[in-house]
């Protein structure tokens, strides 16, 4: 008979006491994944069914494998199915550190870093941090940002070719005009980040964009970038502009200083953590400081325990990342 599966949640203390032992003990790894999935009743991934039990060994302790059996499909099964974690010899200890530092360090951590403390290769613990970056890629959302919304557009990657100021007798630039990576981002403000890496910075993508993922009840502040002057039309609360050429930064309540927050932590994760990013991989890592952005009024328990479920029903498979196409 097939049950509903119920969470009850835990205190942020109770998780983060729980994680240091996780991260060096396979068999409470094992148990703190099973808990923060499941809760207090684990369910079967294939079928539902709650009628589970699991598989002991002759000497009375759990299987090596931490195998479960349903009895409703009669299959057997771990905590790893249908997840991001599936198919994976990493063992799960490794897992659950790599979850707590994405989750609890503001800049993210690199695959190398990963691939020093853990003792695995770096090819495996680059393939595991895409795959916490996959879980932490929150779904689209069918509500619209609303109130006083930001917009901004920021660029990532690749060399400087030009500038409008001469360093030492060679012309350099930043941002447009480089083969950069444009990163659009929009902020509700005190609220979520919705992000996107796009192909080209245009009048016809920012618009489709702002109108997709903002209510037009709301008020639209950006810069003075001359694309978002007639941009701000369809929106009933108004288009505020500051002009930053002018070094104005705020005009009344009129400002871009949270979307411009959350790039500030974007870029100084891609310099001072990761270094390079490849413009493949580039809307993981978006994805990642997101989640963290979305995240930032929980503690790092909480955070932890909302991305290891959100691991739940995706899955990233080797070929995808490794494919010569985006």
């Amino acid at each position: 008979m097939k049950k509903k599966n119920t969470k009850p949640g835990q205190t942020d203390n109770e998780v983060l006491k729980e994680i240091p032992l996780a991260c060096i003990d396979e068999t409470a790894a094992t148990e703190f994944m099973e808990k923060q999935r499941w809760g207090e009743i684990p369910a079967c991934p294939h079928c539902g069914d709650t009628d589970v039990v699991k598989v002991m060994g002759e000497d009375g302790k759990r299987n090596k494998r931490y195998l479960w059996r349903c009895h409703g499909c009669k299959k057997q099964f771990t905590v790893r199915i249908g997840t991001v974690f599936e198919d994976s010899r990493i063992p799960l200890r490794i897992w659950c550190y790599a979850f707590w530092k994405a989750c609890s360090s503001k800049k993210g951590i690199s695959a190398l870093q990963i691939s020093r403390e853990c003792s695995i290769t770096y090819k495996s613990a680059l393939f595991l941090m895409h795959r916490i970056r996959y879980a932490m890629t929150e779904p689209k959302q069918k509500e619209k940002l609303q109130g006083t919304v930001e917009a901004d557009e920021t660029y990532v990657g690749g060399k400087p070719r030009h500038h409008q100021t001469k360093i030492e007798g060679i012309k350099r630039s930043i941002g447009r005009g480089t083969k950069k990576t444009p990163v659009f981002a929009i902020v509700e403000r005190n609220g979520n980040v919705r992000t996107k890496v796009m192909k080209k910075i245009t009048v016809e993508t920012l618009k489709e964009e702002l109108i997709k993922n903002v209510e037009l009840s709301s008020r639209l502040n950006t810069d003075d970038f001359p694309l978002y002057r007639n941009i701000g039309k369809p929106f009933d609360g108004g288009h505020g502009i500051v002009n930053h050429k002018i070094k104005e930064y705020t005009r009344g309540e009129d400002n871009t200083n949270t979307v411009e927050s959350f790039f500030a932590l974007l870029k100084r994760g891609v310099y001072g953590t990761f270094h390079s990013v490849s413009k493949k991989h580039l809307h993981r890592y978006i994805n990642e400081f997101a989640f963290r952005w979305n995240a930032r009024k929980i503690d790092d328990g909480m955070r932890v325990q909302k991305a290891i479920r959100s691991a739940d029903g995706k899955r990233l498979m080797y070929k995808e990342p490794i494919s010569k196409t985006a």
